[in-house]
């Protein structure tokens, strides 16, 4: 009895919930379509710089194991330390180029996840949300406010 009153209290009061789906909004919302095409042409020089020296590698590999039997020993060790050395410089190439990679995604994604979250406390506050959640295992598909917040950030709000 004594838990009675508390508990019409809350059922007479309906709490409005909304959910965002984060993954969408990176997918989607043209600010996150921006920074992708921002960073494809950031990193495509690069990217194509590494094709050009896999190639390099891959051709002077299948060079010196088509002639290896016909070489000189000193032709062979010396084309052998060139491999070596090109392999080298071309995965220290690589790590370097992943890891700025992933530096720009992260600070991208840092921006896009501000614009958005400022865009999600103004649809709460203008629309009297109690509560607004992202990543969850299962949402029904009416408590989905991703499209308003999608449209937002297209609004530059």
């Amino acid at each position: 009895m004594a838990s009675l009153p508390v508990s019409f209290a809350l059922a007479s009061e309906t709490v409005k919930i909304g959910y965002v789906n984060t993954q969408r909004i990176f997918r989607d919302a043209p600010t996150a379509v921006k920074a992708a095409k921002k960073l494809e042409s950031e990193f495509s020089k690069r990217d194509q710089d590494l094709q050009r020296m896999a190639k390099q590698i891959q051709s002077l590999q299948e060079s010196l194991e088509k002639n290896a039997l016909t070489m000189v020993e000193t032709e062979r060790r010396a084309k052998e330390k060139d491999l070596n050395e090109l392999t080298r410089e071309f995965q220290r190439k690589q790590r370097e180029f992943r890891e700025d990679l992933n530096l720009r995604q992260n600070e991208e994604n840092a921006a896009i996840i501000e614009k958005a979250n400022k865009a999600i406390k103004q649809l709460a506050e203008s629309e009297k949300y109690d509560l607004i959640v992202q990543d969850v295992v299962w949402v029904s598909p009416k408590l989905d406010v991703t499209d308003k917040i999608i449209k937002a950030l297209s609004e530059g709000k």
